[in-house]
């Protein structure tokens, strides 16, 4: 009977808490709101997070491994035994031989690649630039000389035609006339 008479204490207890904080709410039903409910439906959402993240923390996990089975080296290293790849590069000895001798000839070569006239190659860049315009700029300039000499030797020589036919008209008219007087012309 103690039992029965703390059972009912406390659940007059709780309804007055109850009141005190939701008045004279309703849920959804007509029926009064329970805190008891709202604090189940709380720890629901709370579980559920905390399954959610260890889900989340199994997916990250996974996704992780997902990444590394995706990666090229990995299939190729599951994929192509060490016997393989050694024949690959001994199928490439003659390629890697002399592409090993070039990178030795470079690295001979360093001094002269480090040299002062390598260096400066940025500001003779600027100035060939310049030097390339000024040429592109005196090469129109010549097109356009030559244009007009080539006018002015058409002209002359148009010029020349003209004077050479009036002399041979004007030679022949006065033929005409020596011939005419019967005046013989001096050869």
């Amino acid at each position: 009977m103690d039992r029965n008479l703390e059972t009912d204490n406390l659940e007059m207890r709780l309804q007055a808490l109850e009141s005190r904080i939701y008045g004279e709410r309703r849920n959804k039903s007509g029926k009064p709101i329970k805190c008891a409910e709202s604090l189940i439906r709380i720890q629901a959402g709370l579980n559920n997070t905390a399954n959610k993240r260890e889900r989340v923390k199994i997916l990250h996990k996974k996704i992780e491994d997902l990444l590394k089975y995706l990666d090229p080296q990995f299939t190729d290293h599951i994929t192509v035994p060490d016997t393989m790849k050694l024949e690959f590069i001994l199928a490439e000895e003659d390629f890697l031989l002399s592409q090993a001798a070039l990178l030795e000839q470079v690295s001979n070569m360093q001094p002269l690649l480090d040299s002062t006239y390598i260096r400066d190659v940025p500001e003779h860049a600027t100035k060939l630039q310049r030097l390339s315009q000024i040429h592109i700029k005196e090469q129109d300039q010549t097109e356009a000389q030559s244009q007009e000499v080539k006018k002015l030797f058409e002209e002359y020589n148009k010029m020349m035609f003209l004077l050479s036919k009036q002399f041979t008209h004007w030679d022949e008219t006065l033929r005409k006339l020596e011939e005419a007087k019967g005046i013989r012309p001096v050869e």
